[in-house]
C-alpha cells in the first residue's frame, strides 16, 4: 500500500493500565492472579502493544479462547512485530489480530472496508451484505446464514474490530485505525469514493474494484458516476443515505446500472428516484437489493427474474402501490421489507411459495378476493416481527388456524391491526371467532392489536400462555368494554392502552392471576385517549414500575396507585378530574402534569421547573389549576412558563384574583392567543430574572408593563438590574408601547417587532442599551423613528426594518452603527439619507434594499462598501445607480440579487459583475432579450442562477452557462421554450422550472428522449414538484 498516511494523536496508556485491559479481553479478569503461568508472556506483549489501548483489546481479543502457553508465545514471537508501522501504515498489534482471524472472518472484514470513517452500520445490515456476497457459507445444513453471519459479527464485535456506538446501543462502528486495516488488506478490491484524489491514478483502481461504496450528496449527477462505464465487474455499488432527500440523475438508474451485469449488491436507497428501468431483470445476479426510501410507485415485473435475490428492501416506500404479479418466482428470497409501504393494498398471489423467507415485515390482506393468509402457513422459517393489517378483509376466520403461527417459535412480534375507518354499522362478530384462532406460539415477546372489531379479547390472552411476553399494545379497540387480566403475564415489561372508548372502569379483574404479585415485571405502563374511562380500581402495588403517562382520559376519578417505589417518572395530561398525590412517588421522580414539569423532593412536594398553562377558558379554571399546582409543592424554582390561550385572563401579575404568585427565578416567558391581556403587569414591574420574552396573538394587549410612581421598572437600578436579553413581540394590534418610563433594560441584546400597526414608541433612547446586538421591526405602521443613540450602540451588528413606510431611519444626519454587519431596509419612505451615508459603514457585509416609495435623487460618488459579500436591491433606481457606478468595484461580492432592474436592459450582464460572485438572481428585467455570453463566461465561480419574471426572455447563449453551475431556476418567463444542446453544464444538479408553460412543456417531453439534455439532473421540478 502507498501513499501518504494521516496521522493520528493518540491517547497512550501506563504498562499497567494496558495490561489491565489486555487481561479483561483475554481472561476476563482485572489482572494475571489467576493465570500465573501465563504472565510472563502476556506482560511481554503488551509491552509491545506501546500503550495502545485498541491494540491491547484486540490481541486480548485475539487470545480470549487461547489458554495455552504455546498459543501466547506463537503470537509473541511473530514476524509482524518486526513489519515497521511506517512502511505498512498499520499498527503491528492490529496486523497481528487481523492474521490471526480465521479465514471467513477475514473475508467479511475486508469487506467492511467501503465503509468510511465514522460510519455507524447496523449488524442485520452488515450480515444481508456479507450473505450476498457469498461471504457466509453454512457448512452445517441446521446453521442458518444469517445466525452464522450473527456469530461472525459478535466474534470481530468481541476482538474489538467493531466497537458499539455512544449515540445508539443498535449500531456499531470500526476505529479509524481499524478502518485503515481494513483498507489494506482490501487493497483495491474495495473503493470508497470519498478517498478519490485528484491526480492518483484513479483508473487502475477503478478497473479492480469489485465494491464500492459513496456517501450520497443532496445532488447526485452524473458527472459522479461518468468512470462507472468501466467497472464491467463491479459487484456493490453502495450509496450511504444521509439525513434528508437526495436526488440522483435519471440516467443513472435507467441507463448506467442495468449495464453493471455482475452487480451482488444494489441500493438506491433515500434517492427520490420514481422509476426502475425494466432492465433490472437481467442483474441475475442480484442478491441483495435496496429501495428503501424511494419515490418509485411499482417494481418492474422482470425483477422476478432475479431468482438468485435474497433480501428485497422496499422500507418507506410511501408510493409504492403494487408489488409484481409474478412474486412467488423469487423462490430464493430469504427477506421481504416492506415496512411503512402505506399505498400497498394486498400481498401478490402464491407468496407461499418462497419458503425460504426468513423476515416478513408486513402482510397486507387484500379485499375482494382470497385473503390469502393460508399461505403464511407454510412460511415455517419467519424470525423477527410479521404485522398483519387490514384484517376487516379475511372472509373465512378459518384462516387464522391455517396461517400456524403456533409453529413459528422464532416469530418474536406480532402485530394485529384492522383499519380505522371501518363503518360502525357493519357486522364485526366474526373478528372474535378470528382472534380466538390466531394462537401465536407462547415464545413471542411482543403482540399489537389495533383497532379489534370484537367485544370481548381472545382467550389466549386470558390465559398464561404467552409466559415470555415483554411488550403489549392494545389500541382502538372501541367496543371492548372490559381488558384481559394482564398481571398473569409474568414477563411483561411495557403495557400500552390507548383508544379503548367503550371501557367505563378498570378494576381488580386485570390484575387476578392467582398469585400475590400480579405485574411482577411492569416497568412501563401508558394510557392514552380514555374518553370514558372513569374509575380506576388499580393493584396493590405496582413494585417494579419505573415510568406511568396517563394523557386525555378526561373523565377519570380517584387516584393514582399509592405504592410506586420503583417510579422514575410520570406523566398526566388532560386528566382534570384526577386526584395526584405527590407521596405516592419517590424522591427526585420527574414529574409533568399537564405540560408543568418538575421533580419530587423530600417525598411530598414536587420543586416545578416549569409551568404552561393551555386553552383555559375561565378565570376559575385558572385559579383551580394554579391552585392545584401550589398544593403539590413549591413554585420558588420555575425558571420557565407558558401561557396559551387563556381566554378570561387580563394581566399575568396584578393584586387582583386571576393573576400567577411571585416566581423569583423566572428565566423564560412566552404568552400567546390571550384576547382579553391588556398588560403582562398591573403597577408593577416584571421578574428582574426574566431573560427571554415571547408574546403573540394578544390583540387587546396595549403594554407590556403598567407602572405605578413607587416602583417603575425604567427606574435606573430596576434597568439595570433586569436582565432580559431577548424581546419578541407579534401580532399584537392594540400595542402602543412597550414600558411607559421609554427605557429598555439594559441587558437587552434582541429586539424584535412584527405586525404591532398601533405601535408609536420602542423606547426614548437606547444609550444605555449598549449590548443591544440586534433590532427587529416588520409592518409597525405607525412607528415614525427609532430611540436616539443607535450609532453608539459598539455591540449592534444586524438591524432588520420592513414594511414601516413612516420610520425616519437616519434623523439629523446621525450615522450607521460601526460594528453593523447586517442592514436590511424594505418599504421605508426616506432611503436618500441610508444610501448616502452607506459607504461610512466599513463592517457591513450583508446589505438588503428595496421598495422605496419614493425615488433616489442621486446616488453617490463613494457608492456601496466595497468589503460586501451579499447584495440584494429592490429598487430600479438602486439598481440604475448602482450599474453605472461599478458592481465589478465590490470584489468579495458572493451573493447578488437585483430586481426590478433597469427597464432598457436588452441583454445581461451589459456591465461588468464582480467574478467572486457565487449566486446570481434577476427579477422582473421587463425587456430582457437574452443573456450575454461573453459576461457569463467571466462568473467562474458561479453556481446558482436565478431567473425570475424576465418575460421576453427565451433562451439562453448556445455557447453555455458557466461551467461552475450547479442550481438553476427559471420563473414566470413566458416566452422561454427550450434549452440548446449542450448550453446546460455538466455539473448542474437542481433545475427548477415555474409557470414557465412551454419551457415546461418541453422538458417534460426532453426527459422521455434518448439522449435527453436534461437526463444528466438529479433534481428536475416544475411548478415545486418534482416528476
Amino acid at each position: 500500500m502507498t501513499g501518504t498516511t494521516q496521522a493520528y494523536q493518540l491517547d497512550l496508556l501506563s504498562n499497567d493500565a494496558s495490561a489491565s485491559i489486555f487481561t479483561q479481553h483475554a481472561l476476563g479478569v482485572e489482572d494475571f492472579s489467576s493465570h500465573a503461568h501465563l504472565k510472563d508472556i502476556g506482560l511481554e506483549i503488551v509491552r509491545k502493544c506501546k500503550g495502545l489501548p485498541l491494540a491491547a483489546k484486540t490481541l486480548g481479543g485475539l487470545l480470549r479462547s487461547k489458554q495455552d502457553r504455546d498459543e501466547w508465545e506463537e503470537v509473541l514471537k511473530s514476524e509482524i512485530w518486526d513489519i515497521p508501522e511506517e512502511k505498512s501504515g498499520i499498527v503491528p498489534a492490529l496486523m497481528l489480530s487481523y492474521y490471526h482471524l480465521p479465514s471467513d472472518l477475514k473475508r467479511c472484514f475486508a469487506y467492511c472496508s467501503i465503509l468510511p470513517k465514522d460510519y455507524e452500520f447496523d449488524e442485520k445490515q452488515m450480515v444481508l451484505l456479507w450473505m450476498a456476497e457469498g461471504l457466509i457459507q453454512s457448512r452445517r445444513k441446521e446453521k442458518e446464514m444469517e445466525d452464522l453471519g450473527a456469530n461472525y459479527f459478535r466474534n470481530l464485535l468481541s476482538r474489538s474490530f467493531f466497537q458499539q456506538s455512544n449515540n445508539d446501543k443498535s449500531r456499531f462502528a470500526m476505529h479509524d485505525l481499524i478502518n485503515d486495516l481494513a483498507k489494506s488488506v482490501a487493497g483495491n478490491t474495495c473503493f470508497r469514493m470519498e478517498d478519490r484524489v485528484e491526480g492518483s491514478k484513479q483508473g487502475s483502481i477503478f478497473k479492480k474494484t469489485r465494491h464500492l461504496s459513496y456517501l450520497g450528496d443532496r445532488f447526485d449527477g452524473f458527472k459522479k458516476f461518468e468512470a462507472f462505464y468501466e467497472l464491467t465487474c463491479l459487484r456493490t455499488f453502495l450509496p450511504l443515505p444521509v439525513l434528508g432527500w437526495c436526488y440522483l440523475a435519471r440516467n443513472v438508474p435507467l441507463h448506467l446500472l442495468p449495464k453493471l451485469q455482475c452487480l451482488r449488491v444494489l441500493s438506491l436507497n433515500g434517492y427520490c428516484i420514481i422509476e426502475i428501468s425494466n432492465s433490472i431483470g437481467d442483474l441475475i445476479h442480484l442478491r441483495y437489493l435496496d429501495l428503501s426510501h424511494t419515490w418509485i410507485t411499482n417494481l418492474p415485473e422482470s425483477t422476478t427474474n432475479l431468482y438468485n435475490l435474497q433480501t428485497l428492501l422496499l422500507e418507506h416506500c410511501e408510493d409504492l402501490e403494487k408489488l409484481p404479479s409474478t412474486f412467488g418466482n423469487l423462490v430464493y428470497l430469504r427477506h421481504l421489507n416492506i415496512l411503512q409501504a402505506r399505498s400497498l393494498k394486498a400481498m401478490p398471489l402464491h407468496i407461499g411459495k418462497l419458503t425460504c423467507l426468513r423476515t416478513l415485515s408486513d402482510f397486507i390482506v387484500g379485499k375482494d378476493c382470497c385473503s390469502g393468509l393460508k399461505e403464511l402457513g407454510s412460511l415455517s422459517h419467519l424470525r423477527g416481527t410479521l404485522c398483519i393489517s387490514k384484517l376487516e378483509n379475511v372472509i373465512e376466520p378459518e384462516d387464522a388456524r391455517d396461517m400456524n403461527l403456533s409453529g413459528k417459535p422464532k416469530l418474536d412480534g406480532l402485530s394485529l391491526g384492522w383499519s380505522k375507518d371501518i363503518d360502525d354499522s357493519e357486522d364485526r362478530t366474526s373478528e372474535k371467532e378470528f382472534l380466538n384462532m390466531l394462537q401465536p406460539h407462547n415464545a413471542l415477546k411482543e403482540l399489537t392489536i389495533r383497532c379489534y372489531g370484537g367485544t370481548e379479547f381472545p382467550t389466549w390472552l386470558n390465559r398464561t400462555s404467552l409466559p415470555n411476553l415483554v411488550f403489549l399494545t392494545i389500541e382502538n379497540c372501541k367496543k371492548c368494554t372490559s381488558l384481559p387480566p394482564l398481571g398473569k403475564l409474568s414477563s411483561l415489561r411495557v403495557l400500552s392502552i390507548e383508544g379503548m372508548a367503550s371501557v367505563k372502569s378498570i378494576g381488580l379483574e386485570i390484575c387476578e392471576d392467582g398469585s400475590l404479585q400480579p405485574f411482577r415485571s411492569l416497568e412501563t405502563l401508558n394510557f392514552k385517549n380514555m374518553v370514558e374511562w372513569e374509575n380506576w380500581s388499580p393493584c396493590e402495588a405496582f413494585s417494579n414500575l419505573r415510568e406511568l403517562s396517563i394523557k386525555n382520559c378526561p373523565k377519570l376519578l380517584g387516584n393514582l396507585p399509592y405504592h410506586l417505589p420503583s417510579l422514575e417518572k410520570v406523566e398526566i395530561d388532560r386528566c382534570w378530574n384526577l386526584m395526584v398525590s405527590v407521596s405516592s412517588f419517590p424522591d427526585r421522580c420527574k414529574i409533568n402534569i399537564e405540560g408543568s414539569e418538575g421533580r419530587v423532593v423530600c417525598g411530598r412536594e414536587v420543586d416545578f421547573r416549569s409551568l404552561k398553562f393551555e386553552h383555559i377558558s375561565t378565570i376559575s379554571v385558572f385559579e383551580s389549576q394554579t391552585k392545584v399546582l401550589i398544593i403539590m409543592g413549591g413554585l420558588a424554582n420555575v425558571q420557565k412558563l407558558e401561557v396559551n390561550g387563556c381566554k378570561e385572563l387580563t394581566h399575568l401579575w396584578s393584586i387582583v384574583v386571576g393573576s400567577f404568585p411571585h416566581l423569583p427565578l423566572l428565566r423564560y416567558l412566552r404568552v400567546a392567543g390571550c384576547p382579553k391581556l391588556v398588560s403582562l403587569v398591573a403597577k408593577g414591574q416584571l421578574p428582574l430574572t426574566l431573560k427571554e420574552l415571547h408574546i403573540q396573538d394578544c390583540e387587546n394587549i396595549q403594554i407590556l408593563v403598567e407602572e405605578d410612581n413607587t416602583n417603575s421598572y425604567g427606574s435606573s437600578d430596576d434597568n439595570s438590574a433586569s436582565l432580559l436579553q431577548d424581546l419578541n413581540i407579534s401580532r399584537c394590534p392594540s400595542l402602543k408601547s412597550l414600558i411607559s418610563s421609554g427605557e429598555l433594560p439594559a441587558a437587552l441584546q434582541s429586539l424584535r417587532i412584527s405586525s404591532c400597526p398601533e405601535l408609536k414608541s420602542i423606547a426614548k433612547e437606547l444609550h444605555h442599551n449598549s449590548l443591544l446586538k440586534s433590532i427587529g421591526i416588520f409592518s409597525c405602521g405607525k412607528l415614525k423613528s427609532l430611540p436616539t443613540g443607535i450609532h453608539s450602540l459598539g455591540h449592534l451588528s444586524n438591524i432588520m426594518i420592513e414594511d414601516t413606510p413612516s420610520l425616519d431611519f437616519l434623523p439629523d444626519g446621525e450615522l450607521l452603527p460601526a460594528n453593523l454587519t447586517r442592514l436590511q431596509l424594505t418599504n421605508c419612505e426616506k432611503m436618500q439619507a441610508v444610501v448616502n451615508r452607506i459607504h461610512t459603514c466599513t463592517s457591513l457585509q450583508d446589505l438588503r434594499m428595496g421598495k422605496c416609495p419614493s425615488t433616489l435623487v442621486s446616488f453617490p460618488e463613494e457608492g456601496f462598501p466595497t468589503n460586501l459579500t451579499r447584495l440584494s436591491i429592490h429598487d430600479s433606481s438602486i439598481a440604475q445607480g448602482l450599474f453605472e457606478w461599478g458592481l465589478h468595484r465590490i470584489t468579495s461580492l458572493k451573493i447578488l440579487q437585483i430586481c426590478e432592474g433597469s427597464s432598457h436592459l436588452v441583454s445581461f450582464p451589459e456591465m461588468k459583475l464582480p467574478t467572486s460572485l457565487f449566486g446570481l438572481a434577476i427579477d422582473n428585467f421587463p425587456n430582457l432579450e437574452y443573456l450575454s455570453p461573453e459576461g457569463f463566461r467571466k462568473l467562474t465561480s458561479l453556481e446558482e442562477l436565478c431567473i425570475f419574471n424576465c418575460k421576453k426572455l427565451a433562451s439562453f447563449p448556445k455557447k453555455g452557462l458557466p461551467p461552475s453551475l450547479r442550481i438553476l431556476s427559471i420563473v414566470n418567463c413566458k416566452k422561454f421554450t427550450s434549452f440548446s444542446t449542450n448550453c446546460l453544464p455538466l455539473s448542474l444538479l437542481q433545475l427548477s422550472i415555474i409557470r414557465s408553460p412551454q419551457l415546461e412543456e418541453w422538458c417534460k417531453k426532453e426527459r422521455r428522449r434518448e439522449g435527453s439534455t436534461i437526463a444528466h439532473i438529479p433534481h428536475v421540478s416544475f411548478n415545486g414538484y418534482m416528476t
